[in-house]
């Protein structure tokens, strides 16, 4: 009877011991995690930028006059050749002979600048067609396997820029044309009296759009003093402006993403150049930063992006490096482990402590050379107070 009692003592002893130990038992952390897998990786500089004109004119006048009414609108479509301003000159003294001497020699600058204008529109000729001739004769070698398709990817953006150039000297020839018109015309009507002949058109030297008017009434106006802004809307670039340490990775001929435009597919470029002159930029938060900017050609079909104009913002992703089918982790599932890099794997409802070797890192993946197998489970933004061996829980099995 003595030892009936002694045993059920005992088993209520070990009971109220048990519970104890249970309800003094550390709960297990809650974790985030995520399967290892294989997939896409890569390396990228992200910032805002926005897009232009790659070719703008400014539409000023050349001498003191009385300007009529601006009746053009901002985004008016115009051709090259029509009238954008009409000057009347207004009266004033002949030209001494120091004047007229300025006069004539501004002529024959701009004559100048014509025949080098010509030279240099007749050079980019020739080079978009020989680039054109090497793409096509690339493109018959790219048929036929003999050649990389990294080679023929640069030959066609050869291509493109030599076009680009192409036009835009072509477009700096009618702009010479016009200044040139323009000097002939102040020297032609300076000294005389307003009369009907004296009127001076104001051209269009480009087909495009109107960007910006500087003002509308009539009113008095001075040399060089802007009238109106002209640029092709349908030939846009991208400006970027990325910290100092960012572009020295970039160089010309990078593939460049451009996201969140308006549209949810996203826009293909190509880094154009990447400017020599830094400048100091104010951020958000009051920090100086040394920022560079860095031009990108569009390269995607304009019908893709015919509802973009002058000054509208894109996101750009430069692309450093990119993969396929590569092992990876979150980038926020690694941390700093001694001399290495580590990351918790959850085993049995533990967390495991790994040792893994990291490849490149991205923004959101990190590719893992060696440590851990694809489908094993890690824990993304480890708490300070897991360690190894610490009981966890996986929020995503509590949630589901």
């Amino acid at each position: 009877m003595i030892w009936r009692k002694r045993i059920i003592y005992a088993l209520i002893l070990a009971g109220v011991v048990a519970l104890l130990v249970w309800s003094f038992r550390p709960s297990p952390i809650l974790v985030d995690t995520e399967p290892v897998s294989r997939g896409r990786v890569e390396m990228v500089v992200e910032e805002e930028g926005r897009t232009r004109v790659a070719d703008r004119y400014v539409l000023s006048s050349p001498l003191t006059a009385q300007t009529q009414r601006v009746t053009w609108e901002v985004g008016d479509a115009v051709q090259a050749g029509d009238v954008l301003a009409v000057l009347m000159p207004l009266p004033s003294p002949a030209l001494d002979a120091r004047s007229a001497a300025e006069a004539q020699a501004r002529v024959r600058a701009a004559e100048s600048a014509v025949r080098m204008g010509r030279a240099e529109l007749d050079a980019a000729a020739t080079s978009a067609r020989f680039a054109e001739s090497d793409l096509e004769r690339l493109r018959r070698l790219a048929d036929q396997e003999l050649i990389a398709l990294g080679d023929l990817e640069q030959a066609e953006t050869a291509a493109q820029r030599a076009l680009a150039q192409e036009r835009s000297a072509r477009f700096r020839m009618q702009t010479l044309t016009s200044e040139l018109e323009a000097a002939r015309a102040a020297l032609r009507f300076a000294g005389e009296t307003r009369t009907e002949e004296g009127v001076l058109q104001l051209r269009a030297p480009v087909s495009g759009r109107i960007l910006q008017r500087h003002f509308e009434s009539a009113r008095v106006v001075q040399p060089g003093e802007p009238i109106l802004e002209i640029g092709d809307t349908t030939i846009l670039e991208v400006e970027v402006d990325v910290l100092s340490s960012d572009a020295v990775r970039l160089e010309p001929g990078m593939r460049v993403s451009l996201e969140r435009w308006g549209r949810p597919d996203a826009l293909e470029a190509r880094v154009r150049r990447v400017e020599p002159l830094g400048f100091t930029k104010i951020s958000a938060l009051g920090v100086e930063e040394q920022r560079v900017l860095v031009i990108a050609d569009l390269i995607s079909p304009p019908e893709q992006w015919d509802r973009l104009g002058h000054g509208y913002r894109v996101n750009a992703r430069f692309m450093l490096w990119e993969a396929e089918d590569i092992l990876r982790v979150p980038t926020n599932a690694v941390f700093r482990h001694g001399d290495g890099w580590a990351l918790f794997t959850v085993h049995e409802n533990r967390a495991r402590l790994r040792i893994v070797e990291p490849g490149r890192r991205g923004g959101f993946w990190t590719q893992i050379l060696s440590g851990v197998e694809q489908e094993e489970i890690v824990v993304v933004h480890p708490d300070r107070d897991l360690q190894d061996g610490v009981r966890v829980r996986m929020r995503n099995a509590t949630d589901g």
